[in-house]
């Protein structure tokens, strides 16, 4: 035999769960809704509560992703910004390397100008001994510029050396400071003669010395030292530097000094070559 189910059909519960409804349709729609004022309080306490909350909710979240967006654009702005300041600071720097060796040029130019009886060449040093000093060093010119062995060169206000070496493009150049170096030079003011030559012991100090004064040369510390008219290497008249410390040597018959040189032979960078060589 079958057994008959228990509890109510889902099609009698439909139906009274829809006749409930209507009762409170109906209810509601006769009462002008005193009967429904118990619920709007209820949802006063329950349902507006979580309203404002979820609004509040959203408010925060707009504002989060709001700043997180704000954040990323400025921090967009930024990259570019920092880009923009690389560009201008490297723009800077170029132009200041430009602004510097125009100032180099026109020092070279104006040291032509010093010396207008003596053809000259532009050239620029492209490497050195090693130190910090420029002792010797290769520049960009050579045979193929007319230079040759014994040209001098110049830079700063004055005497740098002169070339002992050539190629089809280089040249080498030994400066006046080098221990080797020996320059028969005079005077400026009296025309007295003594030598200038390089001394490694000097060489930090970044003096040369100058020996052979004649003992009875009226002359003084800060006078010019030049060139003299019997150097064999060196053009006359062209500038060395100015002598201090003058002493008088132990044999008592000569005196010696420093020379402050008018070249800065720790920074060199163009200098200019006399085309013409002191004729024997």
């Amino acid at each position: 035999m079958k057994r008959k189910r228990s509890g109510l059909q889902p099609k009698f519960i439909l139906l009274i769960l829809t006749i409930i409804c209507g009762v409170f349709i109906i209810f509601t729609y006769n009462s002008k809704g005193n009967f429904v004022s118990p619920f709007k309080t209820i949802s006063g306490y329950t349902i507006v509560p979580m309203q404002k909350g979820i609004v509040l909710s959203g408010e925060w979240l707009k504002d989060k992703f709001d700043f997180i967006k704000n954040i990323n654009k400025l921090k967009s702005e930024n990259e570019d910004l920092q880009t923009r300041l690389y560009e201008l600071e490297y723009e800077n720097k170029i132009l200041q390397l430009d602004k510097f060796e125009l100032e180099r040029l026109r020092g070279l130019f104006d040291l032509d100008q010093k010396y207008p009886d003596y053809p000259k060449v532009a050239a620029r040093v492209i490497g050195k001994n090693p130190g910090n000093w420029y002792t010797s060093f290769t520049i960009d010119k050579g045979e193929n510029d007319g230079l040759e062995i014994d040209m001098n060169v110049l830079a700063g206000n004055g005497l740098v050396g002169r070339i002992i070496e050539v190629g089809p493009t280089y040249s080498i150049v030994l400066s006046i400071i080098d221990d080797t170096s020996n320059v028969s030079s005079m005077f400026l003011r009296t025309s007295d003669l003594c030598i200038v030559r390089g001394d490694r012991s000097l060489l930090e100090s970044g003096n040369l010395m100058v020996e052979n004064i004649n003992k009875n040369a009226l002359v003084n510390d800060g006078e010019e030292i030049v060139t003299s008219m019997v150097s064999d290497k060196y053009l006359e008249g062209i500038l060395i530097g100015y002598v201090k410390d003058i002493k008088i040597d132990p044999n008592n018959l000569t005196r010696s000094g420093l020379l402050e040189p008018v070249v800065d032979f720790k920074h060199l960078q163009e200098v200019l070559v006399i085309t013409a060589i002191k004729e024997q």
